[in-house]
């Protein structure tokens, strides 16, 4: 008998009864994988860093330091981030093995050390997940936090709390697009994304994906998950903002012709933080994995490239070190 979404809306678009869609037009053609998988390792792609990965960490990484009691949010790489909020902590997308893959021995290996380990943590109260792949949804990683705290309240897409509930999570929520949830002072708002889901040659967009609005005194925050660029996301500041901070992806965007429908590259990614009105926004979705065929350094320089042939301030969107901080006051100071 063929899998029926459980959770089907005929009201909504990105419902199907045999899962979830992007209301955009599909742009991959039958054989494009393929053709991409033999392009890549005919060329020899990924190419390491310039100056090689040891320059690449040392110019790139530090330990994340989570000393004072600020409000802040440290860039953990990839698409990993630490939110805290009056002494609260907020996990996005941790993914912190040694790769983003069912694995342990082959997959998608990490190529910068992880900036702070779940046991550093001196609490944990939220854990947002954008989406089911391996590169934001790590078992491992979800696995370690239960263990060291396991009444955390993990907030995820439609379809994706059987999976948690599994793995001996207490306290879960599934959002659908455009429902929200109050946890420890945030409004919590589930957004579209234009990308995918599939953990199993199964289960492909059985679960939904999405992007997060957190709303707290002060800050306005969207990260957006992992997306390709279309129009259909600026109705997420028309409803939600104005927003103070972003965190935009600029990475696995080569070659364009095969990543676009899924992930944004660095000069879209600066035509929405300016379709935003520049709030704060950091690039997010590069310097960990080797997931596409640019090099682990091109999407930094890129991206200062697009800021600079734009004319925009490269202060308020700029690649910064993995592991470091941003002070959310310094944000509400413009």
């Amino acid at each position: 008998m063929a899998w029926q979404n459980p959770w089907y809306d005929p009201s909504k678009a990105h419902h199907t009864p045999e899962g979830f869609r992007n209301p955009e037009a599909e742009l991959r053609q039958n054989g494009d994988l393929q053709r991409w998988r033999k392009e890549r390792k005919a060329a020899g792609l990924p190419f390491p860093p310039a100056a090689g990965y040891d320059n690449f960490i040392a110019e790139w990484w530090q330990r994340a330091d989570l000393a004072g009691e600020d409000d802040a949010v440290w860039w953990l790489g990839h698409a990993c981030l630490l939110l805290r909020l009056a002494g609260k902590y907020t996990l996005i997308d941790p993914a912190l093995s040694k790769r983003a893959s069912p694995f342990s021995f082959f997959g998608p290996q990490r190529k910068t050390p992880v900036a702070l380990e779940i046991a550093e943590l001196p609490s944990l109260d939220c854990v947002l997940i954008s989406h089911s792949h391996y590169d934001h949804l790590d078992r491992p990683s979800i696995k370690k936090i239960l263990q060291r705290f396991p009444q955390v309240e993990f907030v995820v897409p439609l379809g994706l709390e059987p999976w948690f509930r599994k793995l001996g999570a207490k306290r879960v929520t599934q959002l659908d697009w455009w429902e929200s949830k109050e946890v420890g002072g945030m409004a919590l708002h589930a957004v579209p994304a234009r990308h995918w889901s599939m953990r199993s040659l199964r289960d492909r967009n059985r679960s939904l994906w999405c992007g997060w609005v957190i709303k707290a005194p002060g800050l306005s925050f969207w990260f957006t998950g992992d997306s390709g660029y279309t129009e259909n996301l600026l109705e997420i500041p028309r409803r939600l903002g104005p927003f103070n901070l972003a965190a935009l992806p600029v990475g696995a965007y080569a070659p364009k012709w095969f990543m676009r429908a899924q992930h944004m590259d660095p000069e879209q990614a600066v035509s929405l933080h300016l379709a935003l009105g520049e709030p704060h926004s950091i690039p997010i979705h590069w310097g960990v994995f080797e997931l596409a065929d640019e090099s682990l350094d091109e999407p930094p320089n890129v991206l200062s490239e697009a800021m600079r042939a734009a004319g925009l301030d490269e202060s308020r969107f700029q690649a910064c070190r993995i592991g470091s901080k941003k002070a959310l006051n310094n944000i509400n100071q413009d």
